[in-house]
């Protein structure tokens, strides 16, 4: 859904609630684990989370859609263009108008918006990191990146805040890695480091039919700890939030660490379907948070 660029103008207060409402729309219908999260916020914080997740869903979607990889470059470079252009006032696209407003208003920095449109585009070639220190760029820029974003919409005190949302940020994009190995490698990306599955003697090969012996739990375990470990440098983020930002930001915490324990329980098996949590599950840990988001503790 397209409309026609605009000329920079002061917004039109029915063409900026058309655009939230577009927003909230799209973030109710794809963004699982965290709209449950958005309902926490006050009216204006949880809108804005959907004008920024709409941005970052309509990029996903131009690089995960069908086709070459080479064939959606040109669309990932129109939405680029368009960001900037969107941030100057001249729309083309219906979430414009409700993303420019949030990013103007809590001031978010447009530098992490470019840097999630470069992770985007790292998976348009097959993934393959010689090492972790190469895999860490794209964990920052597809998920770092994002986390800075929202404590800008959520408000924090103190520059540490910010290394603390870039750990959780690799947290999650670990347990995502983890969770979608064999359906990655079916697509040919393996994120996982070669140095990883070399020192398990475990072969891209054996990741593609599904192998879990184990070498594979082994594997497993070092990625599981090495998950762990960033998800506790993300904790102390927690009190350096707003309330309901803290409340958001601990129902994502404990959401995406309670994947990462399932696949534990799962002994690793993350081939034969995929590991989830219950809608009933994520409801609770929303319902958990609501104390904090109102103030109580």
């Amino acid at each position: 859904m397209t409309m026609p660029a605009a000329v920079s103008t002061a917004l039109d207060s029915r063409e900026l609630s058309r655009s939230y409402a577009y927003c909230e729309g799209l973030a109710r219908r794809e963004a699982g684990n965290f709209y449950h999260a958005f309902r926490l916020l006050p009216a204006d914080q949880r809108r804005a989370m959907c004008a920024l997740y709409s941005f970052m869903r309509v990029a996903d979607d131009l690089a995960d859609g069908p086709g070459l990889s080479e064939e959606k470059r040109r669309p990932l470079q129109d939405w680029r263009r368009q960001l900037d252009e969107a941030l100057e006032g001249a729309y083309s696209h219906p979430l414009h108008p409700a993303f420019h407003h949030t990013i103007r208003r809590f001031g978010v920095p447009p530098a992490y918006l470019h840097a999630v449109i470069d992770g985007v585009e790292m998976d348009l070639d097959a993934a393959h990191y010689a090492v972790f220190a190469d895999l860490y760029p794209y964990c920052y820029r597809v998920a770092s990146a994002v986390g800075l974003a929202c404590i800008h919409i959520w408000g924090f005190s103190g520059e540490q805040a910010k290394v603390h949302a870039e750990a959780a940020g690799v947290a999650f994009q670990l347990t995502n890695i983890l969770r979608d190995l064999g359906e990655d490698a079916g697509r040919g990306r393996v994120y996982l480091p070669r140095e990883d599955l070399e020192r398990f003697g475990y072969k891209e090969d054996d990741l593609r039919r599904g192998v879990r012996d184990d070498r594979f739990r082994n594997l497993m375990r070092f990625e599981v700890e090495r998950a762990a470990a960033y998800y506790r440098d993300a904790e102390p983020l927690a009190p350096l939030l707003r309330p309901a930002g803290r409340a958001v930001f601990l129902t994502m915490l404990r959401t995406y660490r309670g994947l990462l324990d399932a696949i534990v329980r799962r002994d690793y098996d993350v081939f034969s379907s995929r590991v989830r949590l219950s809608r009933a599950h994520k409801l609770w840990l929303a319902a958990r948070a609501l104390p904090l988001s109102w103030g109580w503790t």
